[in-house]
């Protein structure tokens, strides 16, 4: 790792644009594009701040991240997920190593389907005839949060060599 503090410093700057993305997406169900921007710019910071190299490591986070976006572009495209958070997980993937990624996606997806059951009860009980907007950047926030706090905290990282 190339700088303890700058390294831990991108990590705090990615889980408060997390925040800013769930906060955003509650008010207006809306997440800006300058935040994925600001997001997907900061992860060769981190990169570098991590020790990666530029073969596989930088290269393979660049793949996942590619790749998710193509098939998260196809679920757009189907209608079955908003423009902000397929940015926002396109960005995420250049973050988070790859085989955490896909337990990112997984816990986004268990989150996201109780948001939606909680979402739904609520609109039936206030009796709206509007479709239901689910903020599922709420559900990829938690999600990415969730990594950052098990797998690049310090302690995560002290108990994983421990074990």
């Amino acid at each position: 790792m190339q700088g303890g503090y700058f390294h831990y410093g991108l990590l705090i700057a990615l889980a408060i644009a997390l925040l800013v993305a769930a906060f955003t997406d509650i008010r207006g169900r809306k997440i800006d594009n300058w935040l994925n921007a600001a997001i997907a710019l900061a992860a060769p910071l981190f990169w570098w701040a991590s020790g990666l190299d530029v073969w596989p490591d930088m290269a393979l986070q660049i793949g996942v991240a590619i790749a998710a976006f193509a098939i998260l572009a196809g679920l757009f495209a189907l209608g079955a997920m908003g423009g902000g958070d397929v940015k926002l997980l396109t960005a995420l993937a250049l973050w988070i190593e790859p085989t955490w990624f896909l337990k990112l996606l997984i816990v986004m997806a268990l989150v996201g389907g109780v948001l939606t059951l909680v979402m739904g009860a609520w609109h039936v009980a206030r009796r709206r005839k509007d479709r239901l907007a689910i903020p599922y950047g709420v559900a990829i926030s938690t999600a990415g949060l969730w990594v950052l706090a098990t797998h690049y905290l310090p302690a995560a990282g002290a108990a994983a060599n421990a074990g």
